[in-house]
């Protein structure tokens, strides 16, 4: 999809170079990812403690008690 903005060119630039990333199309992609990402991060930090799990992690990994 074609879009047109006005980013300020500074800002821009210093996002590539931040990223190590060539394009302008893809800094934009990959900022919009991580907005996201972070956004979906903090939507499951708010059931943090809030939610009880019955699970005994070294059972799953296969690890045995050496006492």
């Amino acid at each position: 999809m074609r879009t047109t903005l006005d980013l300020p060119e500074d800002l821009l630039k210093e996002a590539m170079k931040a990223s190590h990333i060539q394009t302008k199309t893809k800094v934009i992609i990959t900022a919009l990812e991580e907005l996201i990402r972070k956004s979906k991060i903090s939507e499951l930090k708010k059931y943090k403690g809030k939610v009880d799990l019955d699970i005994d992690l070294d059972v799953i990994r296969g690890r045995r008690c050496r006492y």
